[in-house]
């Protein structure tokens, strides 16, 4: 007979996973993101096996309590992911949950199982587009479902606390790429083979996006393809165009019908048309919804707060309700259940799909849809945009700020912007200059950053209201500027 535990011993074990911290600040609006590597620019470490350990006992309490125990843990290519997810695993265990590993998996991929299997839940181990140093976990419920917010919080909470659940949980492994590439082919149709060029910036994608496309029929050239979490030829983050510059060059050099670039965990694209020139993903978005829109007029298009004017305006002509949101795939993710959107983007290469679909997030779907939309088109990709409003429009820009200190800034900038200008505060603030001119800044949720952009009808308005945004900046030394050039 198994002796019961003195009481105080109990509450010595508790207290020793307790002082076990986590630092809270790697519990980010939407997943977990901190240091996995230390380095010169970043010396204290986040996330260990031990910490992530700490994270699965979390994790696996918070979601028997509120869907069930049969989870799916994926993980991306970076040198630390293994460790991590293993680490993980033992905590999701420990709790009594049964997991399903599916190894080196897309984000995407990831959803999808909770899906289409019916997972209680699941989580990938990743740093998405973020440098080499970082890892992260991305955790969802019950169809795919973030966990985020005040959900994320609980789960810190729950480890702060160090009462988790018992178990002895069991853990299989599963392969599931063959049901996912036959599932987006089966709902994309290319009336005409086209040349693409494939870069994964040495991300999970690498090994999966070739593949996918061939079974679509392309022509596909792979681009740092190879898996490789030192990521030696640039980051994998298709929103930069310093990222994108040698796919640009291969379209132009093969003669290629587009380029796609995706993120290390696959889950947003970036698109280089025939002649080089990068687009942000509110303009993948905007081919998206035209097309939509021929099958549900009137449908609800969601998107986050930095998107172009000629987003709006093409929705709109094309018979949709443009809906704004927070920027966040969480949060859009919940806007389009709210309100029934079946689709939905980000600027930064995030695009969802509802119809016929699951209403996650998932770039290679985004991606045979674009194709699909090009296939059928006459014109090049370049050309259809030939009847879209122009402006003048800045990248993103990210300025280093810390996270200490960068959510402090914006309320200030808010509180300014707000009593001299029209503004809307949705997300940070995004600021209304005139009819056809604004400029947004707010909180990265995934890095010490804010995110800024700009758009106006001429480039002399353009510059104008930067330098305005810029002038309330430097009030903070905090705030790095070398983004921002006179």
């Amino acid at each position: 007979m198994r002796k019961a535990l003195n009481p105080a011993i109990v509450q010595l074990q508790k207290s020793l996973t307790s002082t076990m911290k986590v630092n809270s600040h790697i519990f980010r609006a939407y997943d977990i993101r901190g240091i996995a590597q230390a380095t010169e620019q970043f010396p204290e470490v986040d996330l260990t096996p031990e910490t992530c350990k700490l994270i699965g006992l979390g994790t696996g309490t918070y979601l028997q309590k509120i869907s069930g125990k049969n989870l799916v843990v994926g993980r991306d290519n970076r040198l630390h992911s293994p460790d991590l997810q293993k680490a993980f695993i033992e905590g999701l265990l420990e709790t009594g949950c049964d997991v399903t590993d599916i190894g080196i998996s897309p984000s995407p991929m990831l959803y999808y199982a909770v899906c289409k299997y019916g997972f209680d839940g699941g989580a990938n181990i990743t740093a998405s587009h973020n440098p080499k140093e970082y890892n992260g976990i991305k955790i969802v419920s019950k169809d795919a479902h973030s966990v985020c917010g005040d959900d994320l919080q609980e789960v810190l909470a729950i480890i702060e606390s160090g009462e988790f659940a018992k178990g002895e949980g069991t853990l299989t492994e599963r392969e599931i790429f063959e049901d996912y590439k036959n599932e987006i082919a089966s709902k994309v149709q290319l009336p005409r083979p086209l040349k693409v060029v494939v870069d994964a910036g040495n991300g999970t994608a690498g090994a999966f996006a070739p593949e996918l496309l061939r079974a679509l029929g392309c022509e596909v050239t792979e681009l740092y393809c190879e898996l490789d979490g030192n990521f030696p030829n640039h980051e994998a983050n298709p929103e930069e165009y310093e990222n994108m510059k040698d796919l640009i060059a291969k379209v132009k050099e093969i003669g290629a019908d587009i380029g796609l670039g995706f993120d290390g965990d696959g889950d947003r694209v970036g698109v280089v048309d025939e002649k080089g020139h990068h687009y942000s993903a509110d303009f993948l978005l905007m081919l998206l919804a035209r097309d939509l829109l021929t099958r549900q007029p009137g449908a609800k298009i969601v998107f986050d707060v930095k998107v172009s004017l000629a987003l709006i305006d093409d929705i709109k002509k094309h018979g949709g309700e443009p809906v704004m949101c927070k920027t966040g795939h969480s949060f859009i993710e919940s806007k389009m259940k709210e309100i029934g959107a079946p689709l939905a983007g980000e600027v930064s290469g995030h695009l969802f799909f509802a119809e016929n679909y699951y209403g996650f997030d998932d770039a290679f779907l985004g991606a045979a849809k674009l194709l699909e939309i090009l296939s059928k088109s006459d014109v090049s990709f370049s050309h259809l945009f030939d009847d879209v409003m122009h402006t003048f429009m800045t990248p993103e820009f990210k300025a280093h700020t810390p996270d200490d200190r960068k959510f402090g800034i914006v309320r200030e900038l808010t509180d300014y912007f707000t009593k001299n200008y029209d503004c809307s505060t949705l997300d940070g603030v995004r600021v209304n200059f005139s009819d056809n001119s604004w400029g947004a800044v707010r909180c990265s949720n995934t890095s010490p950053n804010l995110t800024l952009r700009f758009e106006a009808d001429s480039e002399e308005k353009l510059a104008e209201i930067q330098e305005i945004m810029v002038e309330q900046l430097k009030k903070y030394p905090e705030v790095n500027l070398d983004w921002y050039k006179v």
